[in-house]
């Protein structure tokens, strides 16, 4: 008998971790995008992890990069970069 082939989900790959920790609000707050997945946090904090993850990804596309593609240290100056711009 002929088995079909299972396809394969293809996989994400390695994405940078936003956890928001100050969240006592009740509501459950998640955001994904291609290279990140941000968690919790109250609303001010989730927001501010947002436009981090904006800035992040726009930096990283910039240089021409996937998160998959960069190193880790520029991955780190990325996310450091994008941090103090947001305040």
């Amino acid at each position: 008998m002929a088995r079909k082939k299972r396809q394969r989900r293809k996989e994400a790959g390695p994405k940078v971790v936003g956890l928001g920790l100050d969240g006592e609000d009740g509501h459950t707050r998640v955001t994904r995008t291609e290279e990140t997945v941000l968690v919790g946090g109250s609303a001010e904090t989730h927001e501010r992890m947002q436009e981090t993850a904006i800035r992040f990804s726009e930096n990283l596309e910039k240089r021409g990069k996937t998160v998959q593609e960069a190193s880790v240290l520029e991955v780190i100056d990325l996310l450091r970069d994008a941090i103090e711009k947001t305040g």
